[in-house]
């Protein structure tokens, strides 16, 4: 339960939110008091509004098996904190081992981390509550016995939380606003500048975030020096960012590490100035 506390604190510090849009199709975990992280259960929830009424459907999974459940729901929203219960099971499927319930849920999304997250107590099994978490999803809601998705996903979710990252459609925009900018280096030296620190640890924020992503880091110089010293600088420049980038949790199969020497200023090599900027690191996604 511990990877959940972390968003959940988030609905008791943050008091301004936007009216965010809310509609559609939600995915995520159920955690039941008592029951490890590993027992938690897939969670899918479809919103409609009315002005502040909401009406749509639930779905839960047993992970790894073909048991769930559909139900109705009904309730209120005011801002971005939304209440309902489940009051129908239009269809299940369940064995002598699950038995579904039927619960009301509180819950509030955190704008800055694209969760809906609160919690849960059953209104039909006794001693059946606890907490729950949901993210936008790019799926459709399933209807029928068969599932949107295979389960493997919600390994995945699980270890994001653990890692404090957040909803997927947040990451998104932050890899797609993301801007790159080089960083600069003293005349001969391959150390990092405390400056840049803070830049190169958001970067790796952005690209642990997503499992698809990598970066190619390439090394320059300004042109003093021979062209096969300044080629062998570059490339511990190149280095000493990804020995910064593996220090502090990126995994170097996520690295793609190039060097140029001086063969791609940006500006002058005649000027000091020119050669401030030549004397670099440049970054891309790839």
């Amino acid at each position: 339960m511990k990877s959940f506390i972390f968003f959940f604190s988030f609905i008791v510090t943050v008091s301004v939110f936007s009216q965010a849009n809310l509609s559609g199709t939600w995915q995520g975990v159920l955690f039941r008091d008592g029951l490890k992280d590993s027992e938690s259960l897939i969670f899918y929830v479809d919103l409609t509004f009315s002005g502040k009424e909401i009406s749509g459907k639930t779905r839960q999974e047993s992970y790894n098996s073909d048991f769930y459940a559909i139900q109705k729901i009904k309730g209120t929203r005011i801002d971005n904190k939304i209440e309902f219960k489940e009051n129908v099971i239009i269809d299940k499927k369940a064995s002598s081992k699950i038995n579904w319930c039927s619960s009301d849920f509180i819950g509030e999304l955190v704008d800055s981390t694209g969760y809906i997250s609160g919690t849960y107590k059953s209104s039909t099994c006794k001693r059946v509550a606890g907490k729950f978490i949901l993210y936008r999803s790019k799926t459709k809601f399933s209807e029928t016995v068969i599932p949107s998705l295979g389960h493997a996903w919600r390994d995945v979710f699980l270890m994001d939380l653990k890692f404090g990252r957040k909803a997927p459609e947040i990451r998104d925009k932050e890899r797609e606003n993301f801007k790159f900018q080089p960083i600069y280096f003293d005349h001969d030296k391959t150390e990092i500048k405390l400056e840049f620190q803070a830049y190169l640890l958001e970067m790796i924020r952005v690209v642990n975030g997503h499992s698809d992503l990598r970066i190619q880091v390439t090394g320059h110089t300004d042109a003093d020096g021979s062209e096969i010293y300044n080629q062998d600088l570059s490339r511990r420049r190149a280095k000493s960012i990804e020995v910064f980038f593996n220090a502090n949790g990126l995994e170097l199969k996520k690295l793609q590490i190039d060097f140029k020497g001086e063969s791609e200023p940006i500006d002058n090599n005649k000027t000091e100035a020119g050669k401030k900027l030549n004397r670099r690191v440049d970054f891309k996604f790839i």
